[in-house]
């Protein structure tokens, strides 16, 4: 899918780099930074605005450490936010659909709430029918993060901080984590580094909770826009979203965007795993190429407002869901329903319930085997 670089809106760099991370100096590009209320338990949140030369402005707060949202121009340079979010703290609390979210320890689904680590059983919080989702009831979602300004002469950036216990939600090591949203000066891109370091062997990884919706009004919905995913395989689940352990071919299913599709073209037809999921919400295995660092993994073109975002990872899948379970009981910072498929993820990760299946790469944090992945570059 080719398009004018002008209108990309935004790159994302997921990914967990598992050692400690020392920031640059900050420059003169200070963010601006305001007040964003109190959390029920009295702590202070706060908002930052990251913005640049051609017109892209993200907002981040402290809560979740959660994009609020993201202003990019159309194709005729008029300004829209294009992510889904909240104007107050409150409602943020009170939000079970991660906007803008985290996530953590273990982003997707965990079969039985349960998993094996060198021989030691752990149980986690069953917050999802019989699984647990999103690193449980307590996951980073409901954290208050420590912001620092880490901006340079070349980009504004701004890195949230905190610290997961050891035994937090059932989970095993204490976990340093630092999260850092870069937005270079020249170029409407957006970067999400995740730095962890861990004292203990534990499973891992974390992913942004970030719902889009390119032509600036949620009210339109997602059908129209058109995707395109770097796979030709996606995982097969079960009625509650597990993965089965089969990687099945996208090849003749309506899981096949190798080339670009609209995502409502085939999100009803009579499919087993759309029924299950509702329309998608499943992981696709990323056709990286040997090289490391930051390869594509999607694609997405509105065609109303000509916006363009691609999906940079250092992930090896990705889960892109489609909004299926969003009720309409919310309404935006906007004022607008936050209802059915008006709004899409995606999810940069491991396969869901990996540490279950022994045939899907391991997502096993190990304290002692530390290594380092490069940021996206400018």
């Amino acid at each position: 899918m080719t398009r004018n670089p002008a209108f990309i809106a935004a790159f994302f760099a997921a990914m967990i780099i598992t050692a400690c991370f020392t920031a640059k100096g900050a420059g003169p590009a200070k963010l601006q930074v305001t007040g964003f209320g109190k959390s029920k338990e009295g702590h202070a949140v706060y908002r930052y605005i990251l913005s640049n030369k051609k017109g892209l402005e993200a907002v981040v707060i402290t809560y979740r450490a959660a994009l609020v949202s993201l202003r990019v121009p159309d194709g005729s340079g008029r300004i829209a936010d294009i992510v889904v979010g909240y104007d107050d703290v409150n409602r943020y609390e009170q939000d079970k659909s991660y906007f803008g979210t985290t996530i953590r320890r273990y982003g997707n689904r965990i079969a039985g709430g349960q998993f094996t680590l060198d021989g030691i059983a752990f149980h986690l919080p069953k917050n999802d029918g019989p699984n647990s989702l999103h690193g449980g009831i307590q996951g980073f979602n409901k954290w208050v993060w420590m912001g620092v300004d880490r901006s340079n002469e070349d980009a504004q950036v701004l890195e949230l901080s905190n610290v997961s216990q050891d035994g937090e939600e059932g989970n095993p090591g204490t976990l340093e984590v630092k999260v850092s949203y870069t937005l270079p000066a020249e170029t409407n891109e957006l970067r999400i580094d995740r730095h962890t370091t861990t004292h203990k062997d534990m499973v891992l990884y974390l992913t942004n909770h970030s719902y889009f919706h390119l032509s600036g009004a949620a009210s339109q919905g997602i059908p129209g826009h058109q995707l395109l995913l770097h796979a030709l395989e996606f995982t097969s689940v079960d009625s509650t979203l597990i993965p089965t352990g089969e990687l099945r071919a996208v090849r003749d299913t309506p899981f096949d965007f190798s080339k670009p599709a609209a995502i409502g073209a085939r999100i009803s037809q009579d499919d087993e795993g759309l029924k299950f999921g509702k329309g998608y919400d499943h992981n696709w295995a990323l056709a990286r190429s040997e090289k490391a660092g930051l390869q594509v993994a999607a694609e997405v073109f509105e065609p109303t407002s000509e916006r363009f975002l691609e999906v940079l990872t250092t992930e090896p899948r990705i889960q892109f869901y489609s909004g299926n379970f969003l009720d309409g009981t919310a309404r935006d910072k906007s004022g607008q329903v936050s209802g059915h498929r008006t709004g899409f993820c995606m999810e940069t990760q491991h396969f869901p319930d990996s540490l279950n299946h022994r045939n899907f790469p391991s997502a096993e944090l190990r304290c002692s085997n530390l290594s380092v992945n490069d940021s996206l570059q400018a």
